[in-house]
């Protein structure tokens, strides 16, 4: 059977996601600032997802958010982000980790910086993965098709 996967690569040479994110429009100007490289995908890695994000000057990771059922993990690379939680806020530098189990922190990363910030993020695909944003009007439910479905939190679809 051929190999269409390559074998390796350097990853900052991987092509960039074509769309910066599937947030509805109200939500996109806070995340404009990131790019992301799916690096599992790459090599056709099915069970968890790896991107290389980039985090330009005043950008978002995403919005403050938990999942119902995927883990998430995070390895700063370069740059200094700010993690929040629902605990608080940590500065962050390279070398640092922080992983957010299924259900547990709401958490998102923040360059408050004036330099890019680069991380790896990894994270499982668990089907029927529902997400919460506790401060905005907003939640997400993964489709059977591997699309999230974003809806108003009263179950109104955007």
């Amino acid at each position: 059977m051929p190999q269409t996967s390559p074998i390796a690569i350097m990853a900052e040479n991987a092509e960039p996601r074509k769309k910066s994110s599937g947030y509805p429009a109200p939500f996109l100007p806070r995340v404009a600032g990131r790019t992301k490289r799916p690096l599992g995908d790459l090599f056709g890695l099915k069970n968890f997802g790896v991107n290389l994000t980039t985090l330009a000057p005043g950008a978002e990771s995403a919005l403050l958010h938990r999942h119902k059922t995927q883990d998430e993990f995070v390895y700063i690379i370069s740059g200094r982000p700010t993690l929040i939680t629902d605990r608080g806020e940590t500065q962050l530098s390279p070398g640092m980790c922080a992983g957010f189990p299924a259900g547990g922190l709401a958490h998102q990363l923040v360059n408050r910086t004036h330099e890019p910030v680069i991380y790896l993020e990894i994270g499982d695909r668990s089907p029927g993965d529902k997400v919460v944003y506790p401060h905005d009007d907003l939640q997400a439910v993964l489709a059977p098709e591997g699309q999230w479905v974003f809806l108003r939190k009263n179950g109104q679809p955007y």
